[in-house]
């Protein structure tokens, strides 16, 4: 069963608009130096807006999935699109600590909006469920293509001309996802079951008795500790230990360009074997790498090796965590399913942000903050690939309604 040409407009709206979101937020790290000096901030100062920043997003995402789910995706897309843009005005205004803790929260209610819950939902709602994970991969991993364009440019930019005109390129790129959020709302207009057997009620209460999905949530911790944690604190612990500015975006850029192909290996992946035993090994992977790397002082050549390693893992979750949910509840309530998970993800956002903030200054090294991230890395992939699969007594496996899409 091949994807319409509607399909094909939905895919390409979400793919654009989450690389856009996703690689202006995965870059707000290249501001902590600039915007500190000018400011006279402490690195917790901005690292605290960056954490309100993750949990606003985490506690509007399930809010607005519900929203989603019941008034449509575009305008919950188009909406986010505005408030990002307000969040980056108030940022590029900004006097201080508080103004920039506002600022994150507005940006954080936006990619509830712009980012992968949204995005993943107008994706698996658009194609049938036999392509349903390699597709989700796909979208996933052009999601990847704006942190390998926008964070060298950011970084030329702050450089050359100052913070302020890196936000100003940032308010471009707001602009045009704009139609890409009018075009991936298509799948509002997608034909739904006409009868519906189940109500949001009704699945809610399966997904808090389901252990496979709130093991997947539990260990989505872990994800929201790393990721932010690195993108908020690598570039700035690359100055730190002498390396050139350019090369903490740099090594984003990698990120984001060796992602494309680790998301679309995940999808690819999860659509042939369990994916949450691919998820836990994914966990698991992703601290050895970290530890590799913060284990020795860096250096240019194992940065970029480190960025290309853990650029296949970074937001290789996204298909799998997006399909895994598919799978035990179908696609009806899916935003909201997904927005609930991800408030656990976004406590470790929270964390992995102010918390490493916290102690570089406590203690002036990142070295008490990685170990950490390493330690419930490997935790939660061990919990994820021993209690995240399905329910060993046939009688209490949810299948997903045939109405719930």
């Amino acid at each position: 069963m091949g994807v319409t040409v509607g399909a094909r407009t939905i895919l390409i709206g979400a793919a654009l608009l989450l690389s856009l979101s996703m690689g202006m937020r995965q870059s707000l790290g290249l501001f902590l130096t600039p915007v500190t000096r000018d400011l006279a901030l402490t690195a917790a100062d901005f690292t605290f807006a960056v954490a309100i920043q993750n949990i606003a997003w985490g506690a509007s995402q399930a809010p607005i999935g519900m929203i989603a789910d019941k008034f449509g995706i575009r305008l919950a897309m188009l909406s986010g699109v505005i408030v990002y843009a307000a969040g980056l005005a108030v940022m590029a205004t900004a006097g201080g600590a508080v103004a920039l803790a506002i600022s994150g929260g507005l940006i954080g209610v936006a990619l509830s909006c712009t980012a992968s819950s949204l995005a993943m939902t107008a994706c698996a709602r658009a194609v049938p469920p036999e392509r349903r994970s390699a597709m989700l991969g796909i979208v996933a991993a052009f999601g990847s293509v704006g942190t390998m364009l926008i964070a060298p440019n950011l970084q030329l930019m702050l450089a050359s001309y100052g913070w302020h005109f890196g936000i100003a390129f940032f308010l471009v790129l707001a602009a045009v996802m704009l139609p890409a959020a009018y075009f991936a709302g298509g799948a509002d207009d997608l034909p739904r079951p006409t009868r519906e057997t189940v109500t949001m009620r009704e699945v809610l209460g399966q997904a808090m008795r389901h252990r496979g999905y709130l093991v997947m949530s539990v260990a989505y911790f872990v994800c929201g500790l790393q990721l932010v944690f690195l993108t908020s604190h690598l570039p700035a612990y690359l100055e730190f230990c002498g390396q050139d500015p350019m090369l903490g975006a740099s090594a984003l850029a990698t990120i984001g360009g060796v992602n494309c192909i680790g998301c679309w290996l995940a999808g690819w992946l999860g659509g042939k074997y369990p994916k949450h035993i691919l998820l836990g090994l994914l966990y698991i992977t992703r601290s050895c790498v970290l530890a590799a790397y913060f284990v020795m002082p860096p250096t240019p050549a194992s940065t970029i090796v480190f960025a290309a390693a853990i650029g296949m893992l970074w937001l290789a979750v996204m298909p799998l965590v997006s399909g895994l949910v598919a799978e035990m509840f179908g696609t009806r309530f899916m935003a909201t399913l997904l927005g609930m998970s991800f408030v656990v993800h976004q406590l470790g956002s929270f964390l992995g942000a102010w918390g490493g903030g916290l102690i570089f200054d406590a203690l002036g090294t990142y070295d008490r903050a990685w170990q950490i991230g390493v330690c419930v890395g490997l935790a939660a992939g061990t919990m994820q690939i021993l209690a995240g699969g399905p329910p060993k007594e046939p009688g209490r496996a949810l299948r997903p309604v045939a109405a719930m899409g």
